[in-house]
């Protein structure tokens, strides 16, 4: 079908029938019927040629296509066609036929008129709808560009601000290095005011011990003085002064010191114990509570003893080193030194710091109207004792001790009214005296069945009356009386005893005062 169709195209027939209708076209005036006649028939056989090989085509077209390819086309388009072509039309009807062809051609031209006008209407709503969406994309372009614009002002300012933040940055940082700096040279001048007030204090405590070793040296030069002679050695066994250190001297001393001490501890035991007994049975009628407060001002007597031991040993270390230049150990010359000059240990202080730990000791309780002060005198004595064992080699101490634990023949003795059958300890009434593992002095304990669980409901008790007590006292809540009277602030005023109880409560109360 191609290769018919190609040669279709360059076939000269057409050209050839072209020229013959322009010639005929030119000469159809001129010639004659029969030239006329001879002409037309020359292009209908040109014609027919054509024809011819179009119908050619048209059949390889039509089988090319399948059996049944191009059916409905030859139905709708050549039928027709060949019927109105080839049929010859009815004589009498030339003219309705040319009527009809002229009204079809004029529905025709009048539809085409419309469609073409709802071409121009369609377009020209066309054109509207983009001229308006033109018109919106340059209002969207304008606003672009504003926004633009304000994005560019908004980047400025964002820079600028941060180039102010940046400044401000760092001149912050160069204040806070500044700031550091003066920190440095602040804390630089803190060390060394530090550094001044402990070299004021050495100062100090070289001054407060020159003074009392004028004291001292003063008291013996007026005894040595003294007509009686036979008074003044007896009082001043030593003739060495105060400031000559002899090497070794509490070493000297340490075996007599022992046995004296131990001696006094038996003492106190004997005597300033008991005598604190009555004391305190006259304000409190239970006689184990008055047992554990005698054992509780003996164990916190020797802490605060050997806690004040430290400190005065380390004050003198550091004194005598500044100074120090001899060939004896500086640990020597340090207990020789406190050996000689156990007067200025501060015992009141450690007086205060025993009774304010004894009032918060949950293990024993006291009327509100009684003191811990009342036995001031037993306390003083221990803690001078507590305070002299710390210079012995080795020094001495008490028995750690707690209620329930197994009772220790070793260590402690039974009290009059204990259960001697009960392998528990119920609770002390004073302390074992040990020197290193080596129990040298028993102490006394009770022990009883049964008595640990009714304590402890008993301690409860007494823990909430005792805190009960402690509110409604009213110089409790007094600030300035608080701060010179270290023990618990109770009204002095035992009603259920007697009057010369009280009376000797209340003298008592104002000598330690």
């Amino acid at each position: 079908m191609a290769d018919s169709l190609r040669r279709l195209v360059h076939n000269e027939s057409c050209s050839i029938l072209q020229a013959k209708l322009e010639s005929w076209y030119k000469d159809y005036h001129i010639n004659s019927c029969d030239q006329n006649l001879t002409r037309c028939c020359e292009v209908m056989e040109l014609n027919s040629m054509i024809q011819g090989q179009l119908f050619t085509i048209l059949n390889q077209t039509c089988q090319e296509g399948g059996h049944y390819a191009g059916v409905e086309t030859i139905k709708s388009r050549l039928l027709p066609w060949l019927g109105t072509c080839f049929s010859s039309p009815a004589p009498g009807r030339p003219f309705e036929t040319s009527s009809s062809l002229l009204q079809e051609s004029l529905e025709k031209d009048r539809m085409l008129k419309e469609l073409a006008s709802s071409r121009n209407h369609e377009i020209q709503q066309l054109e509207k709808e983009l001229n308006a969406t033109r018109l919106q994309l340059n209002l969207v372009h304008q606003d672009l560009t504003e926004a633009q614009l304000a994005l560019e002002e908004t980047k400025t300012k964002s820079a600028t601000t941060l180039l102010a933040a940046e400044d401000e940055i760092m001149q912050l940082k160069a204040e806070l290095k500044a700031s550091r700096a003066k920190e440095e040279c602040a804390m630089i001048n803190l060390e060394q005011l530090n550094e001044y007030d402990q070299q004021l204090q050495t100062l100090k405590d070289e001054i407060a011990v020159l003074g009392a070793q004028k004291s001292v040296l003063q008291s013996r030069l007026a005894r040595s003085r003294s007509p009686s002679p036979i008074f003044a050695r007896s009082r001043s066994p030593s003739p060495l002064p105060v400031r000559s250190f002899s090497p070794g001297r509490a070493r000297l001393t340490n075996a007599s010191r022992h046995a004296r001490l131990v001696e006094r501890f038996s003492d106190i035991y004997a005597q300033e114990r008991l005598d604190a007994q009555t004391l305190l049975r006259s304000y409190i009628d239970d006689l184990e509570m008055v047992q554990r407060i005698i054992f509780a001002a003996a164990v916190e007597s020797f802490h605060a003893a050997k806690k004040a031991f430290r400190q005065f040993k380390m004050r003198v270390r550091k004194t005598l080193s500044l100074s120090y230049s001899g060939t004896e150990s500086i640990e020597d010359m340090v207990m020789d030194y406190i050996v000689r000059q156990e007067d200025l240990y501060d015992v009141q202080s450690s007086v205060n710091e025993v009774i304010r730990a004894m009032n918060m000791n949950p293990k024993i309780s006291f009327p509100p109207e009684v003191d811990f002060i009342v036995i001031s005198s037993l306390i003083r004595e221990l803690c001078r004792v507590a305070f002299s064992m710390q210079t012995l080699d080795p020094p001495l101490d008490i028995l750690f001790a707690t209620d329930g634990e197994l009772f220790s023949e070793y260590k402690y003795r039974r009290s009059y009214d204990s259960d001697f059958t009960a392998p528990l300890v119920a609770y002390h009434v004073w302390p074992a005296l040990v020197e290193g593992d080596s129990v040298i002095v028993k102490g006394e304990a009770v022990t009883k069945r049964g008595a640990l669980w009714s304590h402890r409901s008993r301690s409860r008790s007494r823990s909430r009356s005792r805190s009960r007590s402690r509110s409604l006292s009213p110089l409790s809540r007094n600030a300035g009386y608080s701060r010179h009277l270290p023990s618990r602030s109770h009204s002095p005023s035992p009603i259920r005893n007697g009057s010369s109880s009280k009376l000797a409560y209340t003298e008592l109360r104002q000598s330690w005062l």
